[in-house]
């Protein structure tokens, strides 16, 4: 969405989810002067008119990702005001590898009130190299480079599949981008690019997040329009709890142990573990056979759902950046209070094998990233409802 920002005319995205976090960009975009309108998972975002160059506080605090938006402002309109970023509050997130791109691209950054400013005519292509790979890092850069002056070099780049599929869009758009995927992404900045048409991959945290739930309620279940080659190391380590995996027409057909089995995993970049798996992997070892120990190496704050778990019956202690786990024969349905949005997950899939009921405030960070995961669970069979607080 943040990329339709670089080319006028009108820009079509199919696969796009109902999301909170959509809504949200959605709105950013249109203050910045596009037209933006979301039915049956297709975005059409108008971006002729594009003239407004702040992107402010009360939008851009509710989602980090928002900061997409500086990249592409400064590289078609030679100026950005963009708010420093907010979202799920698992840790320190700071962009001071985006801006340090920028800068070197040309660029002039200065932070007033919360804000950050910059300024450039044309952007000129520069080599970059991350101290440590940052997914909208790098996006932000790419984008900027894609109609900078000369060719740009990232070094260290993530290499998550969503880096990969952006590069795809921004090629069909015109641009001439190398590497993505890899850790070094070469861009040849072009004039101008032409308006996007694109199929959004599949999200692979909510593909993940139902073979959890397949594999701590022991159920089986066919999950449609996955991409299981962006999940292997989460994959190999289901497969090592005991889960199966068969693939069937249109997706993979996913089924759950009688007894899930202690496994230990450490989140790492792509295509290491996942770090946005890391709490719907925990609540499925609360009830695994043995201990297993969860090393959270990407941000620091990532364990708010414990205390959540805990309160269910879950035996997990903390030591700095990592969780032990000892498996308990059940855990008990409690009332409960979601932190973020992956936390949230958790306590669900947590949720859907404990003993009683269990209620969970704070579902809005859910909505940040699953469309309706309500209506999807009754379909499996779960007893589960959304009610007003």
């Amino acid at each position: 969405m943040a990329a339709t920002i670089l080319a006028e005319g009108e820009h079509c995205l199919s696969g796009v989810p109902h999301l909170r976090d959509v809504a949200t960009m959605g709105r950013l975009i249109a203050n910045l002067g596009a037209g933006f309108h979301l039915e049956n998972n297709e975005a059409i975002l108008d971006c002729s008119r594009i003239g407004n160059f702040e992107a402010p506080y009360d939008l851009v605090s509710t989602m980090r990702a928002s900061v997409l938006v500086l990249g592409p402002l400064v590289a078609r309109l030679g100026k950005a005001k963009v708010s420093l970023p907010g979202g799920c509050a698992i840790g320190a997130r700071p962009i001071n590898l985006h801006l340090m791109g920028l800068e070197k691209m040309g660029a002039s950054i200065k932070l007033d009130s919360g804000y950050v400013i910059a300024k450039a005519g044309r952007l000129r292509g520069a080599s970059i190299y991350f101290d440590m790979p940052t997914v909208t890092g790098t996006e932000n850069i790419m984008m900027a480079a894609s109609l900078a002056e000369g060719t740009t070099l990232i070094e260290n780049a993530a290499r998550e599949p969503e880096v990969v599929d952006l590069a795809d869009a921004l090629i069909s758009m015109g641009a001439r981008i190398r590497g993505a995927g890899s850790g070094i992404i070469e861009i040849e900045g072009v004039p101008r690019l032409k308006p996007l048409k694109h199929s959004i991959i599949p999200d692979r945290i909510e593909t993940g997040t139902f073979m959890t739930i397949a594999g701590i309620t022991g159920g089986e279940i066919t999950i449609k329009n996955c991409r299981l080659e962006h999940l292997d190391a989460l994959v190999n380590k289901l497969k090592d709890a005991g889960i199966g995996f068969r693939s069937v027409k249109g997706g993979v057909r996913v089924k759950g142990p009688e007894r899930l089995k202690a496994v230990n995993t450490k989140t790492m970049p792509y295509p290491g573990f996942p770090t946005d798996m890391q709490a719907q992997f925990m609540a499925m070892m609360c009830i695994a056979d043995g201990t297993s120990v969860i090393s959270e190496k990407i941000f620091e704050n990532r364990f708010m759902h414990v205390a959540e778990l805990r309160r269910m019956g879950a035996d997990i202690t903390i030591e700095g950046g990592a969780a032990t786990v000892r498996g308990v024969r059940r855990l008990n349905g409690a009332p409960l209070m979601a932190t973020d949005l992956r936390a949230s997950a958790s306590l669900i899939v947590a949720a859907l094998a404990a003993e009683g009921e269990t209620t969970i405030k704070r579902i809005y960070h859910l909505d940040r990233g699953y469309e309706r995961i309500e209506d999807k669970l009754r379909k499996l069979g779960a007893d589960i409802t959304r009610e007003k607080e």
